[in-house]
C-alpha cells in the first residue's frame, strides 16, 4: 500500500529529474550520474558547488548550470501542462519506469507518456518492425501480415510513427486488436507526420522530448535507440545500409536484443540493409512465426477467417505468404477463372492484395 509521504517523496523526485532534464549542459548520463552519486536527484538539486565537483563526469559548465531558475519554472509548468493535456511523465528509479529501458547506457530520465503503457519488463514481450519510409507494396503487404499475426499473439508491437514500414506495421497491430507503441522524435502532443494523427489516437505514445517540442533531424537517430531497448528483438524489413533501421538494429545489439531480418531482392537498394545484418548473423524472417520460435513465444494463433464461399475461404486460407497465381492454382486446386474470380472478390473485401505479380493477404 502506497502512503501519502511515499506519493509526495515520488512526486518531489519527478519534479527534481524533469528540472534536471531542463537544465542546460546535462544529458541522460550526467543526470544518472547526479542521482548515483547523491542518491536521489532532489538530493543532487540541494547538493553545494564543492559537492557536485566531486561528481564524475560533470564538468565545470554543467556545474554552472545547476540551480537554474528557468529550469525550475520550466518543470513546474510541464508538469501542470502534461496532467491538463493527459500525459503521464515517468522518472527513472520511479515506480512505472519501464525496466526495459535499463538496457540502454543513457536510459533517458523522464518520459511522456500519453496512453495505456504496457509493463515493459527487462526483456519486453514486444517486438519493434522498423524499415524505410519508401517501401515496396510487398514489403508493406509482409509487414502488416507479420505485425498482425504478432499482436495476435499477445506481441506488443513497437515502432516509430513514420511513413512506409511503422505505419504499416502500427496500423496492422490495432487492426488485429493488439497494442502497439510509437516512440516519437517529437512531443507526444506533436504528431508527425500528420497524416498518422487517426492512427496515433490508437497507440500509445512515449517520447524523452518536453511537451510542444517539434521533429528535428537528429532527435530521431535518437529516438531509435528507444525502440530497440522496449523490444526483445527488432525486425528491419527494408532499409538502405545508412538508414535509420540500421541503426536501431544496432542498438538492439547493443541492448542484448535479437535482431531480425527479412530478405529481400537482389539488387534492390532497400534490401542492402537488411541482407547486410543477415550476413552478419540476423534471424532470416519471412513470418510472424519466425520471430516467435526464435524468442520462445510460442505459436501463432491463426486469423481469423471471416464466412465466405467456399472457393473464396479456400483461396484465402491458402495465402500464407504472398503467391503468384501459379502458386494458389497449385495449393487450391482452383481451375483459373474460379481462381481469378475469387481473388478479385476478396480484393474488393479488403481481405488480399496483388503486390508484383503476387497475392497477399491484407
Amino acid at each position: 500500500m502506497t502512503t501519502a509521504a511515499q506519493t509526495s517523496d515520488a512526486a518531489s523526485e519527478l519534479l527534481a529529474l524533469l528540472i534536471l532534464r531542463l537544465t542546460p549542459n546535462l544529458g541522460p548520463r550526467r543526470i544518472e550520474s547526479l542521482r548515483r552519486h547523491f542518491g536521489s536527484a532532489r538530493a543532487a538539486l540541494h547538493a553545494p558547488l564543492l559537492k557536485l565537483r566531486d561528481v564524475p563526469g560533470l564538468d565545470s559548465k554543467s556545474v554552472a548550470g545547476m540551480g537554474n531558475p528557468k529550469a525550475a519554472a520550466g518543470a513546474q509548468a510541464e508538469l501542470e501542462k502534461a496532467a491538463r493535456m493527459g500525459v503521464t511523465l515517468l522518472g527513472r528509479g520511479l515506480d512505472g519506469y519501464p525496466a526495459a529501458l535499463e538496457a540502454l547506457i543513457d536510459p533517458p530520465p523522464v518520459l511522456w507518456v500519453l496512453g495505456d503503457l504496457p509493463e515493459l519488463d527487462v526483456v519486453p514481450r514486444a517486438v519493434g518492425i522498423v524499415g524505410t519510409r519508401a517501401a515496396s507494396p510487398y514489403a508493406v503487404s509482409l509487414t502488416r501480415r507479420i505485425s498482425g499475426d504478432l499482436a495476435r499473439a499477445g506481441v506488443v508491437i513497437v515502432s516509430g510513427l513514420a511513413r512506409g514500414i511503422d505505419t504499416a506495421a502500427h496500423g496492422a497491430a490495432v487492426e488485429a486488436g493488439g497494442q502497439s507503441i510509437g516512440v516519437l522524435g517529437c512531443a507526444v502532443n506533436v504528431i508527425y507526420p500528420r497524416e498518422n494523427e487517426r492512427l496515433a489516437e490508437r497507440l500509445t505514445l512515449i517520447s524523452e522530448y518536453p511537451l510542444d517540442t517539434g521533429p528535428a533531424q537528429h532527435h530521431f537517430p535518437t529516438r531509435n535507440r528507444l525502440i530497440a531497448a522496449l523490444s526483445a528483438g527488432t525486425l528491419v524489413v527494408e532499409g538502405e545500409r545508412k538508414s535509420g533501421s540500421l541503426i536501431t538494429a544496432t542498438h538492439a545489439l547493443e541492448c542484448g536484443r535479437t535482431v531480425f531480418a527479412v530478405p529481400g531482392r537482389a539488387g534492390d537498394p532497400r534490401a542492402a540493409g537488411p541482407h547486410a545484418l543477415l550476413r552478419d548473423g540476423a534471424v532470416l524472417t519471412e513470418t510472424a512465426q519466425d520471430v516467435l520460435d526464435e524468442l520462445g513465444w510460442g505459436q501463432a494463433p491463426t486469423a481469423p477467417i471471416p464466412d465466405l464461399p467456399p472457393e473464396q475461404a479456400r483461396v484465402l486460407k491458402s495465402l500464407t505468404a504472398p503467391a503468384t497465381l501459379d502458386d494458389l492454382q497449385a495449393t487450391t486446386g482452383l481451375p483459373l477463372p474460379e481462381l481469378q474470380t475469387a481473388l478479385v472478390m476478396l480484393q474488393l473485401m479488403g481481405l488480399a492484395e496483388e503486390v508484383g505479380g503476387r497475392w497477399a493477404r491484407r
